[in-house]
């Protein structure tokens, strides 16, 4: 295995770090909701005010510390439909059912805004927008989605949009390839065929994910290199049906070097069709959702 595999594997065993950055958070003008509506606020049964708790299960890119663990709990709320969009969200209640400060809770509301699960307007609060309005390409969404009662819907989104997105990726970055960059897919499949040796399905599923966000990056295509975080997230939630990575197994490192070896050759076509192979569903293997990553 090559140094930067190895280096690789061991950063994959990583938790990530670091804490949301500090802004102008009192400046947001998040309104108090009407008194008429705050008789209607959420019951927050069920939520977690230990939202430590809830910070070790999934903090994702939201960042550590209480903000992204806010994030974290009112977005699985939400997504969940725990919080409807008849509800108002009162950041005064908020703080007080977490234990959190009002700049935490702004903090938190702007990010949901941002992802378009909420809004905020004068004279009328703080209110959980229609689905129609989410970024459901958000990779935090479509991880909250792939864990709630929408996970059906998003299961199969996702294997639709990555049957359309990876073949044209991989037969494009056959035009593109480097040996530095096929080098370091080759890297990945390394890790992997480590990782499946030693059961460590986690550093399996990083590199896995790092592979394909890697390919859609070169294919030479800006609009397909937004989209490679929208993979990533749907490889590391299998979110979509089994597919060929979604199970670590002999067979799946068998196609992914096929991908690499049709890079190296220029084949765009045998790119194309390899990719095709991996991500063909498996009828036999139950269709399942895992429990949520661990970060």
């Amino acid at each position: 295995m090559s140094t930067l595999a190895h280096t690789m594997m061991t950063a994959a065993r990583s938790n990530d770090s670091g804490l949301a950055g500090p802004g102008g958070l009192d400046r947001y003008p998040y309104a108090e909701a009407p008194a008429a509506d705050r008789a209607g606020a959420p019951v927050w049964e069920g939520a977690e005010p230990e939202l430590g708790r809830v910070g070790r299960r999934a903090a994702g890119s939201r960042g550590r510390g209480l903000h992204g663990q806010l994030v974290q709990q009112l977005g699985q709320m939400i997504v969940s439909g725990d919080l409807g969009a008849d509800r108002p969200l009162v950041p005064e209640e908020i703080g007080q059912r977490f234990e959190v400060s009002r700049t935490v809770v702004r903090e938190s509301l702007r990010v949901l805004e941002a992802k378009g699960l909420v809004s905020a307007r004068p004279n009328v609060g703080t209110r959980v927008r229609p689905v129609s309005d989410w970024n459901l390409l958000d990779p935090d969404i479509i991880e909250w989605r792939a864990f709630g009662p929408q996970r059906d819907d998003q299961r199969r989104e996702l294997s639709e949009l990555r049957w359309t997105i990876e073949p044209l990726a991989a037969r494009l970055a056959a035009g593109h390839g480097r040996e530095d960059v096929q080098q370091r897919l080759a890297d990945m499949i390394d890790i992997m065929g480590h990782a499946l040796a030693q059961g460590d399905a986690l550093t399996y599923s990083r590199a896995d994910a790092e592979f394909h966000s890697l390919l859609i990056q070169i294919a030479g295509n800006r609009m397909l290199e937004h989209l490679s975080g929208i993979v990533s997230a749907a490889l590391q939630v299998s979110g979509g049906p089994v597919t060929g990575c979604d199970r670590p197994h002999e067979a799946s490192l068998v196609h992914h070097r096929r991908i690499v070896d049709a890079l190296a050759a220029g084949d765009g076509t045998g790119a194309e069709s390899a990719m095709r192979q991996l991500l063909t569903v498996h009828p036999e293997v139950e269709r399942v959702v895992p429990a949520p990553r661990e970060h």
